[in-house]
């Protein structure tokens, strides 16, 4: 650092006039400050990027123009399925904290161990619907038969609504994601209690279907005939919010769900499509990812999301299939339909599948139409004489 003559670095060196203290009087004249009005002070404030916030319930109510002949009965049935599953999801979240995990001792109509959350989310939903007034039948996966709605406030009832309370509870107590299904149809009884014949409906008459992930968040996704919708919990307000609006499932994709532990049973025509899936081909971007979680409901809503296709065939274990039409497929092959995909058995169209019995099972491809239709492909040209 240099010095002047008089021994003061360069930098601290000031003329006389810099050295003379300044009086306030003059500091107002060299630095004058203006004092802003409120209007002057608000045109500085930058605008934040505010995104509107459109719930479930909003959500709904805006669309029910597209129900004139509901009168607002739908709109009112999805909003009180969306509260039962802010309840179960609740329980879900402090399942480890309190005693509502493992088996109750007992067994359901399917022959397996029902779960306490199990039993704990059936009762939910179907509190809800007894005490909503839209629904006049209740079906339900952990129950033998219907529970038809007869109360004050369900008289005019016009909806049926079929439910798995809790799928994949076989994950619960390992901390995986588990889901709630569920299928709604317009009665076809005149009046009264619902029947059984409410619920032995063709998938295609299903006017409102859809499922919820119980998960690293809460995600409650559903159609009603006019695309596909997806809303996230926030936890901070109580509110299912639009997150996923218009989901299109991609057209082909390169993720294939199956239980590969069940290999040794499945049908030829699955058995090529798997060696076929594991192959290395760079055209076809083959070999393709396998991802099993051992929850329908996850493992669909992530091939919804990033294109794939999920498979349970029959197996010589389950020459019917293991998958429950009423209550897990119907509702969700009418929702990846509506999303741009496909749903089969493997040779016809699952939403047009008669239902004979309340917990019918059946085989179920479903997914990207590419995928969907490549699995129909391979079950055709390799038929087994031991299915079908």
């Amino acid at each position: 650092m240099g010095a002047t003559p008089d021994g003061l670095p360069v930098q601290q060196q000031h003329s006389i006039e810099e050295t003379i203290p300044v009086t306030q009087a003059a500091a107002k004249q060299v630095h004058p400050v203006k004092v802003l009005s409120w209007p002057e002070k608000l045109t500085l404030i930058k605008p934040m990027n505010i995104q509107p916030i459109n719930t479930l319930g909003q959500f709904i109510i805006e669309r029910q123009s597209e129900f004139p002949y509901s009168k607002g009965q739908l709109s009112r049935l999805l909003r009180d399925i969306g509260i039962a599953s802010k309840i179960v999801n609740r329980e879900v979240n402090k399942a480890g904290l309190v005693n509502i995990l493992g088996d109750t001792g007992e067994t359901n109509i399917q022959g397996e161990k029902v779960k306490k959350l199990d039993l704990f989310a059936n009762e939910q939903f179907k509190a809800a619907l007894i005490a909503g007034g839209e629904c006049c039948v209740f079906a339900s996966e952990e129950e033998e038969d219907i529970l038809p709605i007869e109360n004050p406030v369900s008289v005019d009832a016009k909806y049926v609504v079929m439910i798995d309370p809790l799928d994949g509870s076989s994950n619960i107590d390992v901390n995986v994601s588990v889901g709630t299904i569920f299928s709604i149809y317009r009665r076809v009884s005149e009046n009264g209690p619902g029947l059984l014949s409410d619920c032995l409906q063709k998938g295609m008459h299903q006017v409102a279907a859809g499922y919820v992930v119980y998960g690293s968040s809460t995600m409650l996704v559903y159609t009603t005939g006019h695309g596909v919708n997806g809303f996230t919990l926030d936890p901070s307000i109580g509110e299912f919010c639009l997150s996923h609006p218009n989901i299109r499932i991609p057209e082909d994709g390169k993720i294939y769900s199956v239980n590969e532990g069940n290999y040794i049973h499945f049908p030829q025509g699955i058995k090529k499509y798997i060696k076929y899936c594991q192959a290395y081909d760079e055209p076809s971007s083959r070999a393709y990812n396998s991802r099993y979680i051992g929850s329908m409901v996850a493992d669909f809503h992530r091939n919804l999301l990033k294109g794939g296709v999920f498979i349970y065939p029959v197996t010589g274990k389950a020459p019917k299939g293991k998958l429950r039409l009423c209550y897990e497929c119907n509702p969700l092959a009418f929702v990846v339909e509506q999303a741009g995909g496909k749903a089969s058995d493997g040779y016809h169209r699952i939403l047009e599948i008669e239902p004979t019995d309340l917990h019918q099972r059946t085989p179920v491809v479903l997914g990207s139409k590419k995928m969907v239709e490549k699995v129909e492909w391979f079950l055709k040209e390799f038929p087994d004489p031991g299915f079908f």
